[in-house]
């Protein structure tokens, strides 16, 4: 398969991206085509659309091998299951699967169109397969049934910024970050007492969670 096109987020590593596309709602993303295919008939149509599915690959987790079964961090990372009945990265293909909201569609002269995304889910700079519209009518299923995750709630916790370099940054940017850093981005395993560092945008958010508060200790330009 082709790339057609590549991912511009905030998102720097995988440590601190939100579990599913769409959790965070103001999480931006710009997806910039391949020369190729930045083609304007290409995109015509697609601004009467609210959503679009974005098909990419994990670029940071392709191997030569597969297991048949994985532990889920929602399941503590201590049960496995089977690998297609998760979303988990480490697959027989590394392909994923995001619902994102279209904001605009750009046309610049320099990139070609370029679509601006919200709720966005992907590593800066992951690869990008295919786009395709997303349809209310056929794509929406109110009484599906979500297996093992009927039970879980997402880990959202409060979040405390003890930094005052923090609040030296845009409104936008602050509340972009607090949402984030809510949906507890610390992997199954949590210590208690360490300090965890996260990179997102230009910047290294350190912090710690205590008692369900997380509490941002610093932040620094990197």
């Amino acid at each position: 398969m082709k790339i057609i096109a590549r991912i511009q987020t905030n998102y720097k590593e995988k440590f601190g991206i939100p579990r599913q596309s769409g959790l965070v709602a103001e999480s931006r993303g710009k997806i910039v085509f391949e020369k190729e295919f930045q083609v304007q008939e290409a995109f015509r149509g697609l601004e009467e659309f609210s959503h679009i599915w974005i098909l990419w690959q994990f670029s940071e987790a392709v191997r030569d091998s597969w297991s048949p079964t994985v532990r889920p961090p929602l399941l503590g990372g201590n049960k496995r299951v089977g690998v297609f009945a998760t979303r988990s990265p480490f697959r027989p293909n590394s392909i994923g699967l995001s619902c994102v909201k279209l904001d605009k569609i750009e046309f610049s002269k320099t990139e070609g169109p370029v679509l601006h995304v919200l709720g966005a889910d992907l590593m800066d700079n992951t690869p990008i397969y295919d786009i395709k519209p997303y349809l209310p009518y056929a794509d929406s299923y109110p009484d599906a049934v979500g297996g093992f995750t009927e039970h879980l709630s997402e880990r959202k916790i409060e979040v405390k910024i003890d930094a005052p370099s923090f609040f030296e940054l845009p409104k936008e940017l602050q509340a972009e970050m607090i949402h984030v850093l809510s949906h507890d981005p610390r992997p199954s395993y949590q210590d208690n007492t360490k300090i965890y560092g996260m990179k997102y945008n230009q910047y290294e958010i350190k912090f710690r969670v205590s008692d369900h508060v997380l509490t941002v200790v610093s932040l620094e330009t990197m």
